[in-house]
């Protein structure tokens, strides 16, 4: 007798800025995805959040269609899809029910752990981090005070709120200063794909860069750049894999086409301009040995499952009698990270030794097994 295939939803697009960025990641999974073993499920969200399942949410992936069109021809009844998806997919035999959820969304209401609040609720099982682990990996603010708990090494920042900003500026930028020194990032502190975050050289760019920020978060991060002035630090990478059993890959490194690593040189930007990520990165075995202990350690710190790319910043060695040996800095980690075939987190799997439709499997059977282990928890007397 044939053994059952699992039935596996594919959810991409979503509400947030990083809507055709999980398009591309999808795609790269649905063409990767081994379909001898898994029954697949499309399962779309446009952008003014409804649910789409078959032909509507092709059209949405392919792209071929105007979005509107597509949203418009997709039934009345399925304002509130997510939650009838859900229902659906919980109940024993339903026609369409899954076995699991594979929710490529990245960036909010995708990333931060509404989405699988939804699918706890509806006891599904899904790839990645739980609500908790997803809502500390997606705000930069809560994820450096876990860090920091944890003894991880951070850069000098601080915490603003728009209320604050908007009420008086001369205050926060007063604070700013006294803490931090220029160069400083100013970032959204729930956002991902590096959406609304601007490098300020110096005072002159400061109110520009608050103002950006604070436009897509209530909460603003502002971190002093590694360093020091006149420095630009290497930008490392590892991906992670495992739930209570993790392991790190090899260490990455991107060099950035722009002054850093924003949206525009992640995604926009090729050909001679094209960032360029160099995989092993150019590091002495202690040093990896230290970063990939640093980027478990930052995984649990966050409680996160499944998957997640951790992110680092490296100040270089300096000489003379005083010099300073090489600083790693733990930025941020990413529980949903970009995942087509030539994305960052499968590359470097990849060269570790798991290629990209391997990968799919083990994160598929990560998310079942952590949902198993869900159910040996009592909920009630």
């Amino acid at each position: 007798m044939a053994k059952k295939k699992l039935r596996v939803g594919v959810l991409f697009g979503g509400k947030s800025g990083e809507h055709e960025v999980s398009l591309r990641s999808a795609r790269s999974i649905l063409k990767a995805i081994d379909r001898k073993k898994y029954d697949v499920v499309e399962l779309g969200i446009g952008k003014d959040g409804r649910w789409l399942q078959g032909a509507e949410a092709q059209g949405l992936l392919g792209g071929s269609a105007d979005e509107k069109q597509v949203l418009r021809s997709a039934q009345d009844d399925n304002a509130g899809g997510g939650l009838t998806i859900a229902a659906a997919a919980a109940e024993p035999g339903a026609t369409t029910g899954l076995d699991i959820v594979f929710p490529v969304l990245h960036g909010t209401f995708g990333e931060d752990g509404t989405i699988q609040g939804l699918f706890e609720l509806a006891d599904i099982a899904y790839v990645g981090s739980g609500v908790l682990g997803s809502a500390a990996g997606m705000d930069k603010d809560v994820m450096k005070r876990l860090f920091k708990a944890a003894g991880l090494p951070i850069t000098p920042h601080v915490t603003v709120l728009r209320a604050e900003w908007k009420a008086d500026a001369r205050k926060v930028r007063k604070q700013i200063e006294k803490t931090l020194v220029y160069p400083v990032f100013v970032k959204p502190a729930n956002l991902g794909s590096s959406v609304g975050i601007s490098k300020v050289h110096d005072r002159s760019e400061l109110d520009a860069a608050m103002d950006l920020a604070a436009g897509f978060d209530r909460k603003i991060v502002v971190e002093q750049g590694v360093g020091g002035p006149g420095v630009k630090p290497r930008e490392l990478e590892i991906a992670v894999l495992g739930n209570d059993v993790v392991e790190a890959s090899v260490v990455g490194e991107i060099v950035p086409a722009k002054e850093f690593y924003d949206y525009e040189a992640k995604y926009e930007l090729d050909g001679p301009d094209e960032s360029v990520s160099i995989i092993p990165a150019k590091l002495t075995k202690a040093e990896e040995k230290k970063i990939r202990a640093m980027a478990i350690e930052a995984f649990k710190a966050c409680d996160l499952a499944g998957l997640a790319r951790v992110d680092f910043l490296m100040a270089p060695a300096t000489k003379g009698k005083k010099g300073k040996p090489a600083e790693f800095v733990l930025n941020e980690v990413n529980t949903m990270p970009g995942f087509t075939s030539i994305s960052m987190y499968p590359k470097l799997w990849g060269a570790s030794g798991l290629k990209y439709t391997k990968l799919i499997d083990r994160l598929i059977a990560l998310g079942m097994e952590r949902h198993a282990e869900k159910l040996q928890t009592r909920f009630s007397k």
